[in-house]
């Protein structure tokens, strides 16, 4: 089932009363620099420490009236702090604030992805090893190509989960920085070593030159990275979505008890729930594409990014990780019909035996071209009415090439599957 706690966890993070409280974080770890410099007194910093408080709706009160959220946030701390609240944001801008707390939520945010990524190449191994050897038929174009088996197909999956899984571990250090360097980044107003012991208190890397801003190129490589992971669900869902189509039917996503598929037809098992990440895999698409239009600024800033960041960055978040732990919740208990793959290998008669028939009389000396044509001509014939064996086996001009045994071995399916084994030993399942 879908971890509820968990998904309320990222929904949490995205809050703004947390928001806030990586604020005062912020503002707190500054302060603590400042104190380790001789600039704030030790009984200043106490007193700020004990009393600094914060209310989200007297916040929202105070905004209404200066129209500037970090001011109002300060004002709201600064009474409950009482004088030495002039101790607070000692020489830092706006943004020193907001994009150094931004970074916070972006990491807890990718440790929470991180971990929901983890469970799905669980649950995609899993299904690797149970399905390894399971045959179906591998399809290109929509058509019958050679088979392959289940297990593969999964494995495929399991190993681009794991290149996603180093995405977002790489964006989350991309983004695990700070900055408190001033109006414009040349701490005008403030100690690099205020940066520097921040920003170690914060547990994050400092920015090693920046303009009023983090530069969102780091911003966009959180966004892009979560755009590709919900490409890689976006994909798996798709090819769930068509196994599981009436003509197909190889695999489909669970249906509960209870659960009805149509409001009209009472027959219907619908991928819903494959169908609903298809979707949200396009919103991510377009955040991404955002990410990126925010990444160009005027000169050292412009507030462009903001508005568009408040809704993109806690969007994608909470958006991967429901769909992360919804397509886990497919996985572990997708239905499997492994009869039905094999009727559907059946389906064309032996068509999809033709290459290896191709290669085994080039084997015998005939160039590609005439060996192609034979073999093309005898599967042209079938027409679903005679299996390409038959018509193979009754052709003189192949029969002058190929023995009935040697015809009858290009049609053995465990040929197709003889290398599957050390497949799944190269990536370690």
């Amino acid at each position: 089932m879908i971890d509820r706690y968990s998904l309320e966890k990222m929904k949490s993070i995205w809050s703004e009363e947390n928001k806030f409280r990586k604020w005062l974080e912020v503002e707190l770890a500054a302060c603590e620099a400042w104190k380790q410099l001789g600039k704030i007194p030790e009984s200043s910093l106490k007193k700020i420490k004990k009393d600094a408080k914060f209310s989200v709706k007297r916040i929202t009160e105070i905004e209404k009236t200066v129209d500037h959220d970090v001011i109002a946030f300060l004002t709201n701390v600064a009474e409950h702090v009482g004088p030495d609240s002039r101790f607070i944001h000692l020489g830092m801008t706006s943004s020193d604030v907001v994009d150094t707390s931004l970074s916070l939520l972006m990491r807890e945010s990718a440790q929470l992805i991180i971990s929901d990524i983890k469970d799905l190449i669980r649950a995609l191994k899993g299904k690797a090893r149970q399905y390894k050897h399971t045959p179906m038929i591998g399809r290109s174009h929509g058509i019958h190509a050679e088979p392959t088996t289940f297990g593969l197909k999964m494995a495929l999956y399991y190993e681009e989960m794991k290149r996603n899984l180093d995405r977002m571990a790489k964006a989350m250090d991309v983004i695990s920085v700070g900055k408190f360097s001033g109006a414009v980044g040349t701490y005008s107003n403030i100690e690099p070593k205020v940066e520097e012991l921040a920003c170690k208190k914060l547990g994050i890397k400092r920015a090693e030159v920046s303009n009023q801003v983090i530069q969102r190129d780091r911003h966009a490589e959180y966004i892009t990275s979560i755009a590709i992971v919900a490409a890689t669900l976006e994909k798996i869902a798709t090819e769930i979505r068509n196994l599981q189509r009436t003509e197909i039917q190889e695999a489909e996503e669970p249906f509960k008890q209870g659960q009805k598929g149509s409001s009209a037809m009472p027959h219907k098992r619908n991928p819903i729930t494959c169908e609903r990440i298809a979707g949200l895999a396009r919103v991510l698409r377009a955040n991404s594409m955002v990410a990126l239009e925010n990444v160009a600024l005027w000169h050292e800033r412009d507030i462009t990014h903001s508005s568009t960041e408040r809704i993109i960055v806690p969007d994608s978040s909470i958006l991967i990780d429901y769909m992360l732990q919804t397509l886990t919740r497919v996985i572990d208990n997708l239905v499997v019909y492994p009869e039905n793959m094999r009727k559907n290998i059946d389906k064309t008669q032996g068509l999809i035996f033709s290459q290896r028939l191709l290669l085994m009389l080039v084997g015998k000396g005939l160039t590609r071209e005439d060996a192609y044509r034979i073999v093309q001509g005898n599967a042209m014939k079938t027409r679903g009415r005679r299996s390409l064996k038959d018509e193979v086996l009754a052709d003189p001009i192949a029969a002058k090439h190929l023995n009935k045994r040697e015809i009858e071995s290009a049609f053995d399916i465990n040929y197709y599957l003889r290398h599957v084994d050390d497949i799944f030993k190269r990536i370690g399942i």
